[in-house]
């Protein structure tokens, strides 16, 4: 759970890293990002913070900071009625990450990029300096998401 101020300093703080990242706000993009807390109060930690450009029945294309070690931390991506789950391509635009995926350790710095196949566990830490990634994928389902912590719930609450 959030307060509202909180949201609002973490939509400003992830335009600033946007910028940072040469990506280009226009009016009425601040009102689109998406705060994600996984519903254990510690955004500072556990958490990123999301820009939707497209979500489509076939296509998804995002923007994800992370600020100063920040953590999205360990899920999978399941399908519907035996559909294969979400495909993501994550690419490092600026800062450092560590993306874990299928139990292997992948460092991502500007240009680089990592796939991550469909029902593949995985998770994402960035570095002292906070990270923007752009993820390309298949389409986003977020409530089908399951994580490995079961204290995380995706949707975030907003309060006050």
């Amino acid at each position: 759970m959030i307060t509202k101020q909180q949201r609002e300093a973490a939509v400003e703080r992830a335009a600033v890293y946007l910028d940072w990242a040469g990506i280009t706000l226009i009016d009425g993009d601040r009102e689109k990002f998406e705060i994600a807390d996984f519903g254990l109060s510690d955004l500072d930690n556990v958490g990123m913070e999301l820009f939707t450009y497209v979500n489509t029945r076939r296509v998804c294309a995002r923007e994800l900071v992370l600020f100063p070690f920040q953590t999205c931390p360990e899920h999978t991506h399941k399908g519907k009625r035996g559909a294969a789950g979400k495909e993501e391509t994550f690419r490092c635009r600026r800062g450092r990450v560590w993306l874990y995926a299928a139990g292997e350790e992948k460092e991502l710095n500007p240009g680089q990029q990592y796939t991550v196949k469909p029902g593949t566990p995985h998770w994402i830490r960035a570095d002292r300096e906070g990270a923007v990634l752009s993820v390309f994928g298949t389409r986003a389902n977020d409530a089908n998401d399951i994580f490995t912590d079961p204290r995380i719930v995706r949707e975030t609450v907003i309060k006050g």
